[in-house]
């Protein structure tokens, strides 16, 4: 990005109008912010836009699916709606936990790690973390079948490799989606724009770039695959 633009854009009409939707009738903090975690788990599908990282909150509501970063941005934005202290907290993941959702050709191509984000939030003063809204719960559950029946512990947009994992609303005490591939710790940030344009953020070169958009319909169609998987017996870890 040559320009910071804010990417959170908390003042654009879609977001305010689902922040209003999400808290009308909510009388703590905690309640308004769990509803704001509801609509951005499962009314934002997990899955791959038609842009990498560069996602406006606005666009990702627009488009009704998004990852790890662009969630955390949306997620940002109704915090800031909702008036709850909110931050970006952004790392290096292992790029293994896209095992089952990239296609496989595309792993040789891609760097071992890449940029990942989730979200933090001041409760009574202390900044708590959060991720279990970045897999839509369909996903999550079927996705953690086939986790367990890999005999792996990170893979299919989940890792279990630092402990118990949870798509429910939780600040880590039933467990994380993808914090347990967390490799590298990069900082907090108001908005995502300001990480990208620190000298922290691992851009991605051209090649991966033009490849992008061919490779996240070639993501979103193996989601879609496994979020119509049937679902066996309980997966509400």
């Amino acid at each position: 990005m040559e320009k910071a633009v804010k990417l959170s854009d908390d003042d654009h009409p879609s977001i305010q109008a689902v922040a209003k939707e999400i808290s009308a009738g909510k009388a703590t903090a905690l309640e308004k912010v769990e509803s704001a975690f509801i609509f951005v788990r499962d009314e934002v599908k997990f899955g791959f836009p038609p842009r990498w990282d560069e996602v406006k909150a606005s666009e990702t509501i627009r488009y009704g699916l998004g990852y790890c970063n662009t969630k955390a941005t949306l997620f940002r934005a109704l915090c800031r709606v909702i008036n709850v202290p909110a931050r970006i907290h952004a790392g290096l993941i292992d790029l293994k936990i896209m095992t089952g959702i990239f296609p496989s050709m595309a792993f040789p191509f891609m760097p071992k790690l890449g940029g990942h984000s989730w979200l933090e939030i001041d409760i009574e003063g202390k900044w708590k973390p959060i991720d279990s809204y970045i897999n839509d719960k369909p996903l999550y559950q079927r996705a953690l079948q086939k986790l367990d029946r890999s005999g792996k512990v990170t893979g299919y947009s989940i890792s279990r490799a630092k402990g118990d994992s949870s798509c429910e609303y939780n600040f880590g005490e039933m467990g994380f989606v993808q914090m347990g591939a967390v490799v590298e710790d990069l900082g907090v940030w108001d908005d995502y724009s300001e990480y990208m344009s620190s000298g922290k953020y691992p851009a991605m070169n051209r090649m991966l770039l033009m490849a992008y958009p061919m490779v996240a319909r070639m993501c979103n169609r193996n989601i879609k695959n496994i979020r119509a998987e049937e679902l066996k017996g309980p997966a509400n870890h």
